[in-house]
């Protein structure tokens, strides 16, 4: 290579840092001894370029996506055994993972079921779809969410909190039912709720039937408010399984120690009661 070219070279690499056109500052060097070789005509090499600068950067975005989106690892919808869990459908599922419809409409998922029957594992599983789908999504703990809103109430600051959740298409929402029955907390999950209603979208796990929710939300006005705009545009679930913790602890009894079936849900025990006026799904 001779000084010219060297030259050229290293113009080229530090003008690409300067565009932060990282994906072509890759490969821009191979690809043109490639199109030198054989004798490409600039159009085919420019958009070589081009493709490759489009994968780099939807992969870095996905990997930001994926990292602020906090979710448990290893909760696929591949590893999910939907032969398990009969009252979910599988269609039904795969159709919410690609996103568009419901969130765009600013529609809610709803997920009801005991203790260890797979609602967080089903929860976190679409989220990563949505995110692999380029959707952005934020798994949390509701309480530990409703105790950072509180901190903001208290620094004046809640509504500009709540407003930067909204660049989360999709907030999950874990354990609803473990929020403590106190006003402080309770105003702020509803002052949430009520943000997000008809714009964006909330995903709701909760063992306890919205005939419990009282027990969440001290004023009844409150509770019938907080689920009027929860199943508005509601999809539900109620996964009415066993607890594949206790049963997998079970089987390794029976059989042994051993590493336990991958799947987050086992053995139906019966449906539990639907909320008042809500269809099956």
């Amino acid at each position: 290579m001779n000084a010219t070219v060297k030259i050229d070279a290293a113009r080229v690499e530090l003008l690409l840092s300067e565009l932060r056109l990282p994906g072509i500052k890759l490969i821009w060097a191979a690809l043109a001894e490639t199109a030198d070789k054989e004798g490409w005509p600039a159009a085919r090499f420019l958009a070589a370029l081009a493709e490759q600068e489009m994968v780099e950067r939807s992969r870095r975005r996905f990997e930001r996506h994926l990292e602020e989106a906090r979710l448990p690892p290893g909760k696929t919808l591949d590893a999910f055994d939907f032969d398990a869990v009969p009252m979910v459908s599988k269609a039904q599922v795969q159709a919410l993972a690609a996103g568009d419809a419901w969130l765009e409409k600013g529609s809610n998922l709803l997920c009801f079921g005991p203790p260890g029957g797979g609602k967080s594992h089903l929860a976190a599983a679409i989220g990563l779809a949505l995110i692999e789908n380029g959707w952005r999504v934020l798994f949390t703990r509701t309480t530990d969410l409703v105790q950072k809103l509180q901190v903001a109430r208290r620094e004046l600051g809640l509504e500009a909190a709540i407003d930067r959740l909204d660049r989360f298409h999709l907030l999950i929402l874990d354990d609803l039912a473990y929020v403590s029955k106190d006003q402080a907390e309770t105003s702020v999950l509803f002052e949430l709720i009520s943000a997000r209603y008809e714009r964006r979208s909330t995903l709701i796990t909760a063992n306890r039937p919205f005939g419990d929710w009282g027990e969440v939300f001290p004023d009844p006005a409150m509770t019938l408010a907080a689920v009027d705009r929860l199943v508005h545009h509601a999809t539900i679930f109620e996964i009415n399984v066993d607890s594949y913790r206790r049963r997998a602890a079970l089987d390794r009894k029976n059989k042994g120690a051993g590493r336990p079936p991958n799947y987050a849900t086992i053995k139906d025990i019966g449906p539990l009661s639907l909320p008042d006026n809500q269809p099956k799904t």
